[in-house]
């Protein structure tokens, strides 16, 4: 049904288009998306066209009217978005299919504006500059080149190619993250024989027995099977990790390294058109490559800058990455193991787990009971509390939600005054929701006029893991690794909302350039190895024992485990990422699987198998924000790396020090958002520029001095 045949008071009654700060989750249906989305986009040209008629170069004749139009299309379509990545269905994406060109359109119609360009440029040059406070200035500079960015210089054909491009990438990103959820869905092995599931830790057992029973309907025991291993992580890394089926070991890997590369899920034309359509786009607006158009907003400076440091990592951790396989070889080879002399990718994992076990004596799946998702919800929010003096309670039952399993919290400053609230979806739901984790806006923080002055719209966050859910009546007993992942989420919702802007624009991680975003995120992380954290969080779900003082050692003395392949390996998708968008020639002499194997040689220690295509489940750039800008969570770790040395210096257990520093990170990274260059920001809090120094440290590749 289109929405023209919708009479016009169910459109009226369309909850997408209620305005309120909470989406009614429990109202939204894959039916309100078309008629709801393209009853907002009507009244929203409407209203820039009214706007673009009354312009006033002024911030309120200009820039708080043309917030309000950005801030009803993001909270609508935010809200589509956010459920095709929680609650994704056929019909859901039909619904978002269908209407995304549209919104397209008008983000091109908004960015385009000549009316609304000049107007900036205008207020950028007036009298009334000087007055503006910093997050003001910051939001109008970044209009600007937005709207540059955006082809409002581009006229006649050369606007009208733009705007097909804009469109054609948009319907492209969607067809690529859905391919990958499918193709993740679509493989599952299923053991029946106990022989074939010898070494898998009783968790994941449970786990595959669950799948099963969910699948098949059957009668599935984690003692009797038949338990079903999929690719999601929290079972395929497991099984990685512990199966000593070599065999079934290949075939998973092999399945999950040729995810979405043949068939009716194949991503590898996409990302062929994808490559070809961002090489014309930047040509458009007049950059040599899509690398420079990326760049041109973000921190750093060139694409040199941004080969500069990961050729620094390289060389800092390919001695290590080689010498630590080498070690696996020889450790395999101590304990009689057939394959030793040729270890092969699927072998990695495995060898790995057996020699981190018996060299640090330390075992994944013993420390699980440690980690109940609500103890360490608990010591995440005491941390919190002791670093930036916020009260975190749960507030479940206070907001509409889109899955049983979803939680929400309030976050309060000392006195108890609500600050800001947010939604935890933490559990994998592989038939419905993306794998990853990330963190996403619901509401922003906003100073909203009323008629006795003005009041402060607390912002919202989305919170979302995909970690080992609930099993057998347990609680959700997490990996290490998980913990890190759920303290990395919360650093950046506390970016969001922490912040003290009041400017859409630039509070939160709004306006903030995107090679800078993950600092607090990283350094949220570190934390998870502070001694006073961890033994206070990690206790033991059954007895409440806190996690004994010789396993904290044995964690503490891992972190750097294999550490030098952990970097290669990031350098080696970063650096692929930027070759692609900036030296690659879509339909030239090399195939992006040639360029692939060419950084491989200077960036692996095994190279990757003919058949690897992990390019097509790769939608951190091909389907996310990070396009010739995965670089970025190495940039942003020199930032973290050096802003935790800040608290190692004043001293970690100076609880007074630590409050003191705390405060300074809060008032500083955490509050000012996008009102100040991250530069700026950073040296707000550690008082000088970056060093790497930090970073080289805490990964182990220098001598901790």
């Amino acid at each position: 049904m289109s929405a023209n045949t919708i009479p016009l008071e169910e459109v009226a009654k369309n909850p997408l288009l209620i305005a309120q700060d909470l989406p009614p989750f429990e109202s939204i249906a894959p039916e309100h998306v078309q008629p709801g989305i393209t009853q907002l986009l009507t009244e929203l040209e409407q209203a820039l066209t009214e706007l673009e008629a009354n312009l006033e170069p002024t911030w309120s004749g200009l820039v708080a009217p043309l917030t309000r139009i950005e801030e009803q299309l993001r909270w609508s379509w935010g809200v589509v978005g956010h459920l095709m990545g929680v609650k994704n269905s056929s019909e859901l994406r039909e619904a978002y299919q269908a209407v995304q060109p549209l919104v397209v359109k008008f983000a091109n119609r908004m960015g385009q504006s000549q009316p609304i360009y000049n107007a900036f440029k205008q207020l950028r040059s007036s009298h009334i500059w000087s007055s503006l406070e910093s997050a003001q200035q910051r939001i109008v500079e970044s209009a600007i080149r937005d709207a540059e960015l955006s082809g409002v210089g581009l006229t006649g054909e050369a606007r009208e190619e733009f705007n097909r491009i804009q469109e054609e990438l948009a319907e492209l990103s969607t067809r690529f993250s859905n391919n990958v959820l499918d193709a993740t869905q679509s493989f599952s092995l299923t053991l029946t024989d106990k022989r074939d599931v010898e070494g898998l830790p009783p968790s994941l057992l449970s786990l595959a027995a669950q799948t099963a029973r969910t699948a098949r309907d059957s009668e599935a025991t984690t003692e009797s099977g038949p338990w079903r291993i999929t690719l999601d992580i929290p079972s395929y890394r497991p099984f990685m990790q512990h199966s000593r089926r070599r065999e079934l070991r290949e075939k998973l890997y092999r399945a999950y390294i040729t995810r979405a590369s043949s068939g009716e899920f194949d991503n590898t034309p996409l990302i062929g058109r994808i490559l070809e359509l961002r090489q014309q786009k930047a040509e458009l607006l007049g950059f040599k490559t899509y690398a420079d158009l990326s760049i041109a907003r973000k921190m750093a400076d060139s694409v040199d800058a941004v080969e500069t440091l990961m050729e620094e990592l390289r060389q800092a951790s390919y001695t290590a990455a080689t010498k630590e396989v080498e070690d696996l070889k020889a450790f395999a080879k101590a304990k009689a193991a057939p394959e030793a002399d040729n270890l092969m990718h699927w072998d990695i994992a495995f060898w790995s787990e057996r020699q981190r076990e018996e060299k640090f004596d330390l075992k994944d799946e013993e420390l699980r009971p440690y980690f109940p998702l609500p103890q360490v919800l608990a010591g995440l929010f005491k941390l919190a509390n002791r670093l930036f003096g916020v009260n975190i309670t749960a507030a479940d039952g206070q907001a509409p939600i889109w899955h049983e399993d979803v939680r929400y919290f309030q976050i309060a400053d000392s006195s108890h005054q609500p600050l800001a609230y947010f939604y935890l979806d933490p559990y994998s739901r592989p038939a419905e929701k993306r794998g990853g984790a990330w963190m996403d806006e619901c509401v922003n923080r906003a100073k909203i006029p009323q008629k006795d002055g003005a009041a402060v719209r607390l912002p919202v966050a989305y919170l979302i893991c995909n970690q080992s859910p609930p099993v057998e009546g347990k609680p959700s007993l997490m990996t290490f690794p998980e913990v890190e992942t759920l303290f990395h989420e919360f650093g950046h919702g506390l970016q969001h909302m922490l912040t003290r802007v009041d400017y859409p624009g630039a509070a939160g991680i709004n306006n903030i350039e995107w090679d800078a975003v993950e600092l607090p995120s990283q350094f949220m992380e570190n934390w998870c190895y502070h001694r006073h954290t961890l033994l206070e969080m990690a206790r033991h779900y059954e007895t409440g024992e806190p996690l004994p003082d010789a396993d904290y050692q044995k964690l503490l003395a891992a972190r750097t485990y294999m550490t030098g392949s952990a970097i290669l390996r990031q350098v080696n998708f970063g650096w692929l990422d930027i070759e692609l968008h900036h030296r690659y020639q879509p339909g030239g002499p090399e195939t992006i699987w040639d360029v692939r194997d060419r950084l491989a040689q200077q960036t692996t220690v095994l190279p990757p198998l003919p058949e690897d295509s992990f390019l097509c489940a790769f939608g951190h750039i091909f389907a996310g924000g990070y396009a010739a800008g995965y670089y970025s969570y190495f940039w942003a770790e020199v930032l973290s790396a050096d802003a935790y040395s800040a608290f190692e210096e004043a001293g970690l257990e100076d609880e007074c020090a630590l409050t003191e520093t705390g405060r300074r990170f809060y008032d500083t990274v955490l509050a000012l958002g996008g009102s100040r260059h991250p530069m700026e920001v950073f040296k707000a809090f550690r008082g000088r520029e970056p060093s790497t120094a930090a970073l080289l440290k805490h990964r182990g590749l220098v001598p901790a001095g």
